[in-house]
């Protein structure tokens, strides 16, 4: 990815039209892990080797950077689980809202976001389902397999909820192994999308309020196989991935880029889609989310606050010890004695390293800054 914006800079500056945002966000992307952005030398505890690297973006849309964040993220959540039965829903936009996408994303997403909970909260109040307090935690997809827009969110949703009286209730259909219908859900998620809609921008809802009501939105519920950790781990699939990934690139040139996805279509078949590198990057633009933009959200009885003040107390009441969390570490293992780790001793910014480093370091054990 880094390599595409490299060689087509020039086209991303000047002809694409891009805020400052987006612009910055693929600068970031193209200078990940090199020189521009300085870097920092390592240095083994006990055999002295040392080695250098470059500092990383840490730019949310950035295919290098986001390994770490998922592995944090599962671990964190795991803390929280119930030993309930958790369901996989996924509510989707339908193409008719992608140019007010492209035109307004901060509210086009945030209404996604509460026309999503608010369907979930109004089944889950129902005494025909729940009649409890659920909870959802919620990430934004923005991208088909193809990067063409097509948003979504990808929820996890416990299969019951908590009573007024602090006692947890599982779901009535089919002793919880049933959410609710989907294309219930589908109607009133439509509804709820578009009173939001129409409240937010009343003339925009009514150019395109006909192809809005015409078919059917779509609701996806599946409860996912094994237990609570399972789920988690299954979810964190979808929490900090990008639009595309390196490993989906097959070939680069001036001329094209080819890159691999699964056409849900026709029973995900793996195909092959060649771009010019301009409309790649003009594709991939599209899913720079706005600055500062929330993209997973936790409602109900999986917000912050609830967590906070209760979550203890259920996981007693229902039996439930989470795993002890591992410890935090960043430490790297020697790879000349792979008996240490590790410790950074110098870092260095976008001028390199001092001159002769390596002599200045081999007795130093502490960190140092080059200004």
């Amino acid at each position: 990815m880094a390599d595409i914006l490299e060689n087509n800079w020039q086209v991303v500056e000047n002809k694409f039209n891009l805020n400052s945002w987006k612009i910055r966000t693929l600068s970031a992307i193209k200078n990940c892990r090199t020189a521009s952005l300085g870097g920092h030398i390592d240095q083994c505890s006990s055999c002295g080797h040392l080695q250098m690297s470059y500092n990383s973006c840490r730019n949310r849309h950035c295919p290098k950077c986001q390994g770490h964040k998922k592995e944090e993220w599962i671990q964190a959540r795991k803390q929280e689980l119930l030993p309930v039965v958790y369901f996989h829903v996924v509510f989707t936009l339908p193409e008719s809202i992608n140019p007010l996408a492209l035109q307004h994303p901060r509210m086009v997403y945030s209404s996604l976001f509460k026309a999503s909970w608010q369907t979930l909260d109004a089944f889950s109040k129902d005494k025909k389902w729940v009649n409890a307090q659920m909870g959802m935690i919620a990430i934004l997809h923005t991208w088909g397999q193809n990067l063409s827009l097509h948003p979504h969110l990808h929820c996890i949703v416990p299969g019951g909820g908590i009573t007024p009286q602090g006692k947890w209730r599982t779901a009535k259909a089919k002793n919880g192994k049933f959410l609710f219908p989907v294309k219930a859900m589908s109607k009133v998620f439509r509804a709820k999308y578009c009173a939001l809609l129409k409240k937010s921008k009343p003339k925009k809802y009514q150019k395109i309020k006909r192809s809005l009501w015409q078919k059917p939105w779509v609701v996806y519920a599946k409860r996912p196989l094994g237990g609570p950790e399972q789920v988690v781990n299954y979810l964190g699939r979808y929490t900090h991935k990008i639009a595309i990934s390196n490993h989906r690139l097959q070939s680069i040139s001036n001329q094209e880029v080819v890159f691999s996805y699964k056409d849900y279509k026709q029973a995900a078949k793996k195909k092959k889609m060649s771009l010019s590198p301009q409309e790649f990057i003009r594709r991939f633009a599209q899913h720079i989310l706005p600055k500062r933009f929330v993209r997973i959200r936790h409602y109900g009885i999986l917000s912050s606050y609830w967590k906070r003040e209760k979550l203890k107390d259920l996981q007693i009441e229902l039996d439930y010890q989470p795993k002890e969390k591992p410890t935090k570490t960043k430490l790297k293992q020697c790879p000349s004695c792979k008996k240490s780790t590790l410790e950074v001793v110098l870092n260095f910014d976008a001028r390199g390293p001092p001159k002769l480093w390596k002599e200045k370091l081999k007795n130093i054990k502490r960190t140092k800054t080059v200004s």
